[in-house]
């Protein structure tokens, strides 16, 4: 601080005149102090590289995921949760000891009982019970677990998919891919460590699915396309040679680092990674995504056409990203949302994923990935027992959103085989045995990946922020090997 010579001298100042006088400053101070808390982590100094490979809190089961999400909630009665009660019943209404205060966005809760819609075979030495129109999945029965006893908190669509991603219904969290890349950085230089794909009409969450929220933007996933360029403008237009582009990043990459040995500031880290992985995304992208050098007997095992846009072929970019270093891969298949003709929405959309699903397990399993690769598959809830239908909006024999119970199957290293875990009652309406909460999922995917979910944290408003937030979250120990 300068003193004018018409200024109070130093020791006539009091702490009032410091505060009236450096107020600014001392407002700037404190917000940077803050600011620099809410960009670092209790347990992860803010790194140069912030990608770079780091430990996590024990001896890992897995080091990579794959999320397939099926958006717009799958029919878990029609596919996986098999009730002939509701056979019997069909029609009838439920009695109101069942549904209770519950309230629906499209139905009576005493709307009249649905069957499942398809016949349940036995598969595997494991006898697990699924429908006819999975007959893929049946010839992996005795590789994965099936877990009947998940329950959400959220009831419609987008907050749904952001919470089961999140741990939060709000956007503004980092995603669970977020959270990995975060505590394990990336294995590979050449692509993005989180990466996501959608095959259908639009996700409803949006991009708060796969955002790092508070974090920095770097661990934020990057969206590809199914098809052609996976980003695009990742090609150089006419005239930008190599040694051109590369002079042009090396100039920026300079200016940046100037600016963040000055600051601190982890976005700017963010950007001069972006630029770089841009840069080396022009050969490893294109290289990616050429399917050529795969067998036939590969395609036919995914049922992918090389150059068509589809489940299939994302499953098999997914095992390819694997095997290069991608440490997250989130595939969206959407058009669950069967409010009517359930029937018809399960088994176009089986048609579309079964065979992919099961082929990614396959494919993993001959190639010794599948040891330390996690596969998880389903949606944000579940679909009512009860039957929906609607003249009004044209809706006949559909099922309503249920966040009470629903499926989900996981695969992978540290995951039982072969293994049914929880139950519902025999309306498939309320969880009768070992009911799995999404936090619950979420503390027991950190566990494989070798992470404690209370102690992966990130410093965001003067809290330690964790995926599972504050509220109870246990392994799911019973699938657990």
């Amino acid at each position: 601080m300068t003193f004018e010579p018409s200024s109070p001298s130093a020791t006539a100042i009091c702490r009032r005149h410091f505060l009236r006088d450096c107020r600014i400053g001392v407002g700037r101070a404190a917000l940077a102090s803050l600011l620099a808390g809410s960009m670092t982590s209790s347990s992860h100094a803010a790194p140069a590289n912030p990608m770079a490979p780091r430990q996590p809190h024990f001896a890992p089961r897995v080091k990579r995921v794959v999320h397939l999400f099926m958006t717009g909630a799958p029919s878990q009665l029609d596919l996986f949760d098999k009730k002939p009660e509701l056979t019997r019943l069909e029609g009838k209404p439920l009695p109101p000891s069942v549904y209770g205060n519950q309230r629906y966005a499209f139905i009576r809760p005493d709307a009249g009982v649905l069957g499942p819609r398809f016949k349940f075979n036995r598969y595997g030495e494991c006898g697990a019970e699924l429908a006819d129109v999975l007959p893929h999945l049946g010839s992996i029965a005795d590789d994965i677990s099936i877990v009947k006893s998940v329950h959400t908190d959220q009831f419609n669509h987008a907050p749904a998919q952001i919470f089961f991603n999140t741990g939060f219904s709000q956007p503004g969290r980092p995603s669970l891919g977020s959270w990995v890349t975060y505590g394990l950085g990336c294995e590979t230089q050449n692509l993005p460590a989180f990466v996501v794909m959608s095959t259908g009409s639009g996700i409803s969450g949006g991009s708060a699915c796969w955002s790092s929220g508070y974090m920095p933007t770097v661990y934020t996933g990057v969206r590809f396309r199914n098809q052609g360029d996976p980003i695009l403008n990742v090609s150089s237009p006419p005239g930008f040679d190599v040694q051109l582009q590369r002079d042009s990043l090396d100039l920026v990459k300079n200016l940046n680092e100037q600016r963040l040995a000055s600051e601190g500031d982890p976005e700017i880290a963010t950007r001069i990674a972006s630029y770089e992985m841009a840069f080396r995304l022009q050969t490893s992208a294109p290289e990616l995504m050429d399917l050529k050098s795969e067998t036939k007997e590969t395609l036919d095992l995914y049922g992918c056409e090389p150059d068509k846009p589809s489940f299939a072929r994302a499953c098999l970019l997914a095992r390819r990203m694997l095997e290069r270093g991608v440490r997250f891969i989130n595939i969206y298949n959407e058009g669950w949302d069967a409010h009517s003709n359930v029937e018809g929405n399960c088994r176009n959309n089986c048609k579309v994923t079964d065979q992919a699903s099961a082929a990614l397990i396959k494919d993993l399993k001959q190639r010794g990935l599948l040891e330390d690769t996690l596969v998880i598959w389903g949606g944000e809830f579940g679909r009512t027992p009860m039957v929906e239908a609607n003249a009004a909006l044209g809706r006949t024999l559909g099922r309503d959103h249920h966040p009470q119970s629903y499926t989900m199957w996981l695969a992978g290293g540290g995951i039982r085989r072969g293994v049914t875990y929880g139950q519902t009652d025999d309306l498939g309406f309320h969880i009768a045995e070992n009911p799995v909460h999404v936090r619950d999922l979420h503390a027991t995917i950190l566990h494989l990946l070798g992470f404690d979910h209370e102690r992966l944290t990130h410093k965001f408003q003067g809290l330690d922020a964790r995926l599972t937030g504050v509220e109870p979250a246990h392994l799911v120990s019973g699938i657990l090997a």
